[in-house]
């Protein structure tokens, strides 16, 4: 055995997706799904602006050389990948967050400048797949719903519903089941 692993002393289980903590009698378990971005937005910034430095350079260079329609398509080029860069800043900050907190589940789902909140009681709340076992997360009680899981893999969300199961369950079960 190893040290962390005595008999007397029990394991508590790892979340993929969720963080527990707890302070005093006090605990809960938070996920929050957002989008994986591969670039930090300063970084997203600086290659836009460079590739329209590139492509504006370009232009004029045609321009100067005789080829006059270059810049006018350069500008709508341009137009264009500002549009892009309008619509992905837009939902660059979509994401879900989910906490089992104060005897509430409380489900923020932030979609542009949009954002719904459901609460649920956590001993009412069924957790099941939309469609099937790949499909959203449907968080469902007491004549609410809302899915969730849409910033994870297909083939992790149904890890991702167990998780949510088992929370909601040791919840259920009182402060004494704090550790499993």
């Amino acid at each position: 055995m190893s040290p962390g692993e005595s008999g007397d002393t029990p394991r508590r289980r790892a979340l993929r997706f969720g963080s527990e903590s707890f302070a005093g009698e006090q605990r809960s378990v938070r996920w929050s799904l957002k989008r994986n971005c591969s670039m930090a937005p300063l970084q997203f910034l600086a290659s836009v602006v460079l590739l329209s430095v590139v492509s504006l350079g370009i232009a004029v260079v045609c321009w100067h050389v005789g080829a006059t329609l270059v810049l006018p398509f350069a500008g709508l080029e341009l137009a264009a990948l500002g549009a892009a860069v309008w619509f992905q800043a837009r939902h660059a900050a979509d994401r879900e967050c989910i906490a089992l907190q104060d005897g509430r589940l409380t489900v923020e789902h932030a979609h542009g400048p949009r954002t719904v909140t459901v609460e649920f009681e956590p001993a009412w709340v069924r957790v099941e797949p939309e469609t099937g076992d790949r499909s959203l997360i449907e968080l469902s009680g007491q004549g609410r719903r809302i899915a969730v899981g849409r910033f994870v893999r297909p083939e992790l969300r149904r890890q991702l519903a167990e998780e949510l199961r088992w929370a909601l369950r040791r919840w259920q079960s009182g402060p004494a089941a704090g550790v499993v």
